[in-house]
């Protein structure tokens, strides 16, 4: 029955977006010979010709969505993930069909590249619409009750409790834990007041006397040598099965599920920026530098002259930070200190400090002494936005007392970030940096940067917290 009902909503999928596409391919004609958006200067070819190619559609469309695996239960997949596949389908659909396009057509029958524009343009536009009302209305019916999957749990512990309590807020999934089971099965109730309904071993039977159409096993870290056993009384049951490691201990920045030679493997610790991440922020960062650099040049002079009319000693000051991976560089600053400030040692400036000049002062307060480390951004040393970077002598004494402090190394330092715009920069309390410095490498996107400039415009420039 789940096997049919699972096909019956493939082929449910499968003609409402054939539909889709099939309108946004007549909707295209039209838009380009039928409207005066842009004016037609060598007559209007015949709607006959392009509505021989809708076969072509269907078949690269249905080809393409099938392997991009939009036809698979999506029920726990979010929303924005599946309109990310839809776009990427899309968009290799459209080149597909033109190339298929421009290969088998006949040289008397030319086609309008403007047509598929509008046509790829509208093609995705109308699917993720589409896709989108679809699964609102699933979403509804689950919610009622109907179209429900029923769910059995292999463990007793926390992490059991967890997968339970996250089904349950997510109702619109429709799925419904019907138990748990423990190692001894003697309790009536499990974590979250899952009922146990027997233990390891009656599995088996449990499996053919109740209609279960997915199996969770999420045994504590303590039981994982009873899996072996699990999975034999398992067998061929039809049964979807899936595995929830009891990782949460262990897993600090991330995580991640991937394949290696077949093999399944699981990722605890790594940075978000490889591949195409780190190309599109490094992308980001020269062209943001080095417009900023050209406009702000005569800010940059006027700076320059001020600091040497008012003290003695260079414009710049040079100093050792640490950035991606812990690596060290020469981080560039306006000078605002008096020479000589720190030869009794490193210090955190204080209210009132002498070493400050009264430019220094006006710098530090508006974060202007900051400019230059757009140089830094431009070599590649920092980036636009990421956490800020610390002295090698601070940072020996802030890993030893606080949690995974050197995890903020994992992506590049940057002129301004998450802690900065919320307001935790300064003389403020380290722990509370640290914690929006990981928030923000767990949840990096171009989009998160782009709202932490569009933050920093409007509120991360005075420094209220600086002395």
């Amino acid at each position: 029955m789940l096997k049919q009902r699972s096909q019956l909503f493939e082929v449910l999928f499968i003609a409402a977006d054939l539909f889709v596409v099939s309108v946004a391919w007549c909707l295209a004609y039209w838009l380009r010979f039928k409207t005066d958006l842009i004016p037609v200067s060598k007559g209007v070819p015949s709607f006959h010709n392009y509505l021989s190619l809708l076969l072509f559609i269907w078949l690269i469309w249905a080809f393409v969505f099938k392997r991009m695996g939009l036809y698979r239960p999506m029920r726990g997949v979010r929303t924005r993930r599946e309109i990310w596949l839809l776009i990427n389908a899309n968009m290799l659909a459209v080149v597909f069909f033109i190339a298929a396009t421009y290969l088998f057509r006949e040289k008397s029958v030319p086609f309008s590249r403007l047509v598929f524009v509008y046509f790829g343009f509208l093609a995705t536009i109308g699917t993720v619409a589409q896709r989108s009302l679809l699964r609102y209305i699933l979403r509804e019916i689950r919610r009622r009750g109907y179209n429900l999957r029923y769910l059995l749990i292999v463990g007793a512990g926390q992490l059991a409790g967890d997968v339970a309590s996250r089904i349950r807020k997510r109702r619109e999934l429709g799925i419904q834990v019907i138990g748990c089971l423990s190692r001894d099965g003697t309790q009536k109730k499990g974590p979250r007041g899952i009922p146990v309904v027997g233990k390891y071993e009656d599995l088996e039977k449990i499996l053919s006397d109740l209609d279960v159409d997915q199996l969770v096993v999420a045994l504590p870290l303590e039981d994982n040598h009873f899996l072996p056993e699990i999975m034999s009384q398992i067998g061929d049951s039809l049964v979807d099965v899936k595995i929830i490691p009891d990782l949460h201990g262990f897993t600090t920045l991330g995580n991640a599920i991937e394949e290696f030679e077949g093999l399944p493997v699981i990722t605890l610790r790594s940075s978000p920026l490889e591949g195409i991440n780190f190309v599109a922020k490094r992308a980001l960062d020269i062209v943001i530098s080095t417009l900023s650099i050209i406009l702000l040049s005569p800010l940059f002079l006027l700076i320059a002259l001020l600091i040497k009319c008012t003290s003695r000693g260079p414009v710049f000051y040079v100093q050792e930070r640490v950035s991606l991976d812990g690596s060290p560089f020469k981080i560039f600053k306006f000078r605002t200190m008096y020479l000589d400030s720190e030869k009794d040692g490193p210090g955190w400036t204080k209210p009132g400090d002498s070493r400050i000049t009264p430019v220094g002062r006006f710098l530090r307060a508006t974060s202007l002494d900051e400019l230059p480390q757009l140089f830094n951004v431009l070599k590649g040393d920092m980036s636009i936005v990421g956490p800020r970077p610390e002295r090698p002598v601070f940072i020996r004494e802030f890993r030893k007392r606080i949690p995974r402090y050197m995890l903020r190394h994992k992506v590049p330092a940057g002129m301004t970030g998450w802690a900065q715009v919320n307001g935790w920069r300064g003389d403020t309390s380290i722990e509370k940096r640290i914690e929006h410095d990981l928030y923000y490498i767990e949840n990096w996107s171009v989009f998160l940067d782009l709202k932490i400039l569009f933050l920093t415009l409007f509120r991360g420039f005075i420094n209220r917290n600086a002395y």
